[in-house]
C-alpha cells in the first residue's frame, strides 16, 4: 500500500512538473505576454491608408492584449505635434508615422530609434517577418539613413523606419476616352506630351493630364515627377546644383506644357484639386500618387467609376516612378519601446499588410501586390507592382537643407509656370540659391 501511495505521489508530482513546463513553454511561446495590459499611444495622419489601418488595428489588441490609442491628426498638425513631442525627455508617443523627408530631421537629431537592436532581439523579432519582401524602393527611400549621400542605402546605412502608407507614381487614364478616339496609352514621355494637348482638341473642355501646379511644394513635386525620368537630378554627387542643365530645363518645359493643356486653373492646384479634376471627369489622364486608386471607383467621390485604366509611369531616358508617403518609427523618448516594436512588426507583417490592403490601404510588400485576393478586389495592384520595380528612391534629395531648397524651387518655378519668366531663368536662379544654401550648410567642406 505504501509503495502504491509512493507511486501515486511521484506520478502526481511528475504531472505537476510536466504541466508547469508546458505552461512555461506556452508562455515563452507568446512574445506578447510580458506586455499584456500595456497601452501604446501612436500618432498617425488623417490619410486613406491610415483610415484603412484603423479598421484593422483592434485585432492587435484582441490577439496580444496590448491596448492601442491612436492620435490621428491632419498631416501639418501631426508634424507640428511631433516636433514638440520628440524634444521632451519622455514623450507621449510610443510609435509614430512620419512623412519621408522628416527622416532628414529626425535621424540627425537622434529623435527616432535605429531598428537594428530590435530585429536582433530573439524575444521580439519574428523569424517569419521576411524583410526581403518589403518593397525595395520604399525601404531605401523611407527607412534607411546614413548610407550613400547620407539618405540612401550603403555600407554605412542603418534602418530607422519601415514603410507604411508608402506611394509610387502611376498613370491613370480614361479608357472610354482612349477607346472613343483610338488613342494609344503613352509608354514614353514623347507620347505623353503629344497626347496632353491633343486630348483638349478631341474633347473640348477636358484637360489632357491633371497636375499639381500651386506655388511651393506642389509645383515642386510635379516638377520632380518628370525630372528623374527625363534624366535630371537636383544635385550631382558633389552637391553641385545641376537642376538648370538640359535635362532639368526639359522637365520644366514638360510641366509647363502639361499645365497649359490641363484642366483650367491647374497653376493653383494642390494634390486635392488635381486629383478631384480627374475624379470629376475634367481630365483624361492622371500621373501622380497611387493613393488616388482607392477613390476612383468610389461613387461618392468619383464620376468615372469603371472608366479608368492604369499603366506605368512613362519612360523618358530611364524609368523612374516616385517613392514617398509615410513610414513608421519608434521615438527615442518613447516609454514602451519593445511593445511599440511588436506593434510596428505586426502592422507591417505579411498577414496584416494584406488585411490593410483589403480595406483599401497601400501595401508595403511585394507579396501583397501579387496576392490573388487583393488583385481580385483591386485589379490595379498588378500594375502597381510592376511600377514598383522602377521606383526611384533618389527622385528627390532627402537632406537637412531640402526644405529650404524645395521652397526656393517651388516659389521660383511657379513664376515660370505662370509666364513671369522662362523655365531656364527660373532654374538658373534656383541653382544659384541652392549652391549658397549647400555652401552655408557645409556641403563643400571636403572639396579640394
Amino acid at each position: 500500500m505504501f509503495d502504491h501511495l509512493k507511486k501515486t505521489l511521484i506520478t502526481a508530482a511528475l504531472i505537476g512538473v510536466s504541466a508547469g513546463l508546458m505552461s512555461a513553454t506556452v508562455q515563452a511561446a507568446d512574445p506578447y505576454a510580458p506586455y499584456k495590459g500595456t497601452t501604446l499611444v501612436v500618432n498617425f495622419p488623417a490619410h486613406p491608408h491610415y483610415d484603412a489601418v484603423m479598421k484593422v488595428i483592434p485585432k492587435f489588441t484582441e490577439e496580444t492584449g496590448i491596448k492601442v490609442e491612436v492620435d490621428q491628426l491632419q498631416y501639418l498638425a501631426m508634424r507640428q505635434k511631433q516636433t514638440l513631442e520628440l524634444t521632451k525627455p519622455k514623450g507621449d508617443y510610443d510609435l509614430l508615422a512620419y512623412v519621408v523627408f522628416s527622416k532628414a530631421d529626425y535621424v540627425p537629431a537622434n529623435q527616432i530609434e535605429p531598428l537594428g537592436p530590435f530585429f536582433m532581439n530573439p524575444k521580439l523579432a519574428d523569424p517569419n517577418y521576411d524583410p526581403e519582401d518589403l518593397v525595395t524602393g520604399y525601404m531605401q527611400n523611407i527607412g534607411v539613413a546614413g548610407g550613400k549621400k547620407g539618405y540612401l542605402p550603403g555600407p554605412t546605412g542603418a534602418l530607422y523606419g519601415v514603410p507604411f502608407g508608402s506611394e509610387t507614381s502611376v498613370l491613370g487614364y480614361r479608357k472610354d476616352i482612349f477607346e472613343k478616339h483610338n488613342l494609344k496609352v503613352p509608354e514614353t514621355y514623347d507620347e505623353l506630351l503629344d497626347l496632353v494637348c491633343k486630348i483638349p482638341e478631341l474633347e473640348p473642355g477636358m484637360g489632357g493630364l491633371t497636375s499639381r501646379g500651386a506655388t511651393g511644394h506642389q509645383v515642386s513635386h510635379a516638377y520632380l515627377l518628370h525630372l528623374g525620368p527625363l534624366g535630371g537630378r537636383i544635385y550631382d554627387d558633389q552637391w553641385n546644383p545641376i537642376v538648370n542643365n538640359e535635362a532639368g530645363v526639359k522637365a520644366g518645359e514638360a510641366l509647363k506644357k502639361i499645365l497649359e493643356c490641363g484642366p483650367e486653373g491647374g497653376t493653383s492646384f494642390g494634390f486635392a484639386e488635381m486629383k478631384n479634376a480627374f475624379l470629376q471627369g475634367n481630365a483624361a489622364m492622371f500621373l501622380d500618387s497611387t493613393v488616388v486608386a482607392g477613390e476612383v471607383d468610389d461613387p461618392e467621390k468619383s464620376k468615372i467609376v469603371g472608366k479608368v485604366g492604369w499603366a506605368m509611369h512613362p519612360k523618358g531616358v530611364r524609368r523612374g516612378s516616385q517613392t514617398g508617403g509615410f513610414g513608421i518609427a519608434i521615438p527615442s523618448n518613447a516609454q514602451n519601446k519593445e511593445a511599440a516594436f511588436l506593434l510596428l512588426q505586426w502592422l507591417t507583417s505579411k498577414r496584416v499588410d494584406k488585411l490593410i490592403a483589403m480595406e483599401g490601404g497601400n501595401p508595403s510588400r511585394f507579396s501583397t501586390h501579387e496576392d490573388a485576393d487583393v488583385n481580385a478586389k483591386f485589379p490595379h495592384m498588378k500594375i502597381f507592382a510592376e511600377a514598383l520595380k522602377h521606383a526611384d528612391p533618389d527622385w528627390r534629395p532627402i537632406i537637412p537643407t531640402w526644405g529650404e531648397v524645395n521652397k526656393e524651387l517651388g516659389t521660383t518655378l511657379s513664376k515660370a509656370m505662370t509666364g513671369e519668366m522662362s523655365v531656364k531663368e527660373a532654374l538658373d536662379q534656383v541653382a544659384e540659391r541652392a549652391k549658397a544654401i549647400q555652401d552655408k550648410a557645409g556641403y563643400y567642406t571636403w572639396q579640394q
